[in-house]
C-alpha cells in the first residue's frame, strides 16, 4: 500500500480539508495550515497506580494530564509566499525537550517557515528559531529563550518495549484546539512510514512506527503520544485517512528514533542516517520459486544497488531477472539478506529497522546472504545517507 503525505488545509480555521490521494487510502502529516493574505531528561516517570475502576482511571488520566499538559506547545509558523503559492500559516504541536529551551517537533510542521512562535499551556507566547531539521525522519528542534519560562521536559519511555493493547494518550493541538487530550491503545507496532515521495514511491521510510486509535487530527502534529506512567512513546506524525480526519488509524514516530536524532540535531543541526545503498522486497513463495528456494524462505531480496554506495563497494549482488509475481513487477536473483549482524532479517522491514535502530555511519557490519542457494557472509561500512 502507498501513502501520499500532505498537509491538511483549513481556511479561516474553517475545516475544510485538502489532500492527495493514493490508491486505496491516504495518509496526511496532522498539520493545519491556514490562509493568510498579508536535554532529553533522564529521571524517572512518575509512576501511577494500575486503575482498577473507572474512577480510577479518570484519577490516572488526570495525573498524567496535569503533569504533561505544561510540557506540551503550540507551534504556528508564517510560511511566506511562493510562486503561484499564497502565504499562509501552519498550526502544529510540540514539546520541551530540556531546560535550555529547545523544543522538538515534526519537520513537516515548521518546514518553510519565515518565522515561528510557541504558546504554552499557560498562555505564554514566545519567537523560536530554528536549531536543526532532519527530513528523514521527520524531526526538527526549534529554540526559545528560556529565560523567565518554566520548562518542564518530558520524559521518553523505552518504546523497544510497547506493545498492542497498551494504553495511549495524545496531547497535542488538534485544529488548533490547544490543550488536548485524547486517549485510545497501542493498535499496533512496527509500521513503516513514507517521509518523502517520487513519482515511483517512497524515498526513504521511518521504521517501527507506532500505530494508535487515540484521535490524532489535523494540529496534532510534533505533539506527545503517552504511556500509562506519562512517559513519551512516540511523537505523533500523520494519521491514515480518507478526509484528512482521525480514522482510528494514527501514527507515532518512536521515542527509540528521537532519542537518536535530536540530540545531533541540538549539537549540530543535522543527523546522518547510516546508508547501504540498496532497493529490497520482502521474498515470498513465488519469488523464492524463481529462485529455486524453498517457499517458507524468508529475508530481505535485494533487487537493486546503488553504483558507487557503501553495498556496491561490499560487492552486494542486484537481482538479475523481472518477475510478475500477482500483478507486481519485481526483480529476483539478487542477493537475500538473513540476517544482521548474527540477527536474523525476515523481511525488508526488518533489515530497514535494523540499520535505522543499530546502524553506525562508519562501523561495519556484517550481512548474511544466500547468494545462489549458498549462504555467506559479506561486511559492509555503512556511509550517510544522500539527503532526501
Amino acid at each position: 500500500m502507498k501513502r501520499g503525505f500532505c498537509i491538511a488545509v483549513i481556511l479561516i480555521m474553517v475545516s475544510a480539508l485538502v489532500g492527495c490521494t493514493s490508491q486505496t487510502t491516504t495518509s496526511y502529516s496532522t498539520t493545519i495550515t491556514t490562509s493568510n493574505s498579508t536535554s532529553m531528561t533522564t529521571s524517572a516517570a512518575s509512576s501511577f497506580s494500575v486503575p482498577s475502576s473507572v474512577s480510577g482511571l479518570e484519577t490516572l488520566l488526570e495525573s498524567i494530564y496535569t503533569k504533561v499538559n505544561p510540557s506540551v506547545v503550540l507551534i504556528n509558523v508564517d510560511i511566506p509566499a511562493s510562486g503561484f503559492t499564497a502565504a499562509s500559516q501552519a498550526l502544529g504541536s510540540g514539546f520541551v525537550w530540556d531546560t535550555e529551551g529547545d523544543i522538538v517537533t515534526n519537520n513537516h510542521v515548521i518546514s518553510g517557515a519565515s518565522s515561528i512562535t510557541v504558546t504554552f499551556s499557560d498562555g505564554t507566547v514566545v519567537d523560536a528559531s530554528l536549531v536543526g531539521a532532519d527530513v528523514d525522519s521527520d524531526l526538527a528542534v526549534i529554540k526559545v529563550n528560556p529565560s523567565g519560562l518554566n520548562l518542564q521536559p518530558v520524559t521518553l519511555a523505552d518504546s523497544s518495549k510497547v506493545q498492542v493493547g497498551q494504553l495511549a494518550i495524545a496531547i497535542g493541538n488538534p485544529y488548533g484546539l490547544e490543550n488536548t487530550m485524547t486517549i485510545g491503545f497501542v493498535s499496533a507496532v512496527g509500521r513503516l512510514v513514507p517521509t518523502s515521495e517520487t513519482g515511483t514511491g517512497p524515498t526513504y521510510i521511518i521504521p517501527d512506527i507506532i500505530q494508535t486509535d487515540a484521535a490524532i487530527n489535523p494540529g496534532n502534529s510534533g505533539g506527545v503520544l503517552l504511556d500509562d506512567t506519562g512517559a513519551v512513546m512516540g511523537i505523533t506524525q500523520s494519521n491514515e485517512s480518507e478526509s484528512g480526519s482521525s480514522s482510528g488509524i494514527g501514527f507515532a514516530i518512536p521515542s527509540a528514533i528521537i532519542k537518536q536524532v535530536i540530540p545531533a540535531l541540538i549539537t549540530s543541526g543535522t543527523y546522518n542516517h547510516p546508508y547501504l545503498g540498496i532497493s529490497i522486497i520482502t521474498i515470498d513463495p513465488t519469488m523464492a520459486g524463481a529462485m529455486n528456494l524453498p517457499s517458507n524462505q524468508h529475508g530481505a531480496l535485494v533487487e537493486s544497488v546503488t553504483s558507487g554506495s557503501p553495498a556496491a563497494t561490499a560487492g552486494i549482488q542486484a537481482g538479475t531477472t523481472d518477475l510478475n509475481d500477482n500483478g507486481e513487477e519485481v526483480t529476483v536473483g539478487g542477493d537475500l539478506i538473513i540476517a544482521y549482524n548474527g540477527q536474523t532479517v525476515s523481511s525488508a522491514d526488518d533489515l530497514i529497522a535494523d540499520l535505522a535502530n543499530k546502524g553506525i555511519v562508519g562501523q561495519s557490519v556484517t550481512l548474511t546472504i544466500l547468494r545462489s542457494g549458498k549462504q555467506i557472509q559479506v561486511q559492509v561500512t555503512p556511509g550517510i545517507r544522500p539527503s532526501s
